[in-house]
C-alpha cells in the first residue's frame, strides 16, 4: 500500500490511476492522515439478459428445430452450381 499526500497526488494523478488500475492500493493523505483510497474497479459484467448463451430463447418458448444446422440442398445447389451473373443482367 502506498501513502501519498493530496498535493503530490494532484500532480501525479494520471500515474496514480495507472498504478491503481494495475492493482496497487493507494491511500491519499491530508496533513499526514488518510482521507481517501484509490483502487481499481471490478470489471463491469454484462447484465444477464444481454449475455448470449446457447438455448437462451428456450425459456421464452422459442426453440430452434433439430435440423437447423443441416445443409439445405437448394441453397447449396445455387451456391455451387448457380450462374455467376443473374440471367437478367447480361455482361458484354
Amino acid at each position: 500500500m502506498t501513502m501519498i499526500g493530496v498535493t503530490q497526488a494532484k500532480a501525479q494523478l494520471s500515474a496514480l490511476v495507472e498504478r491503481a488500475a494495475a492493482g496497487e492500493k493507494i491511500v491519499i493523505t491530508k496533513y499526514g492522515k488518510p482521507v481517501a483510497k484509490l483502487t481499481a474497479l471490478e470489471p463491469a459484467q454484462k447484465p444477464r439478459h444481454l449475455k448470449r448463451e446457447f438455448g437462451f430463447w428456450e425459456h421464452h418458448g422459442l426453440k430452434l428445430p433439430d435440423n437447423f444446422n443441416d445443409p439445405d440442398p437448394e441453397i447449396e445447389a445455387l451456391f455451387n452450381d448457380g450462374p455467376v451473373f443473374p440471367e437478367d443482367e447480361k455482361r458484354d
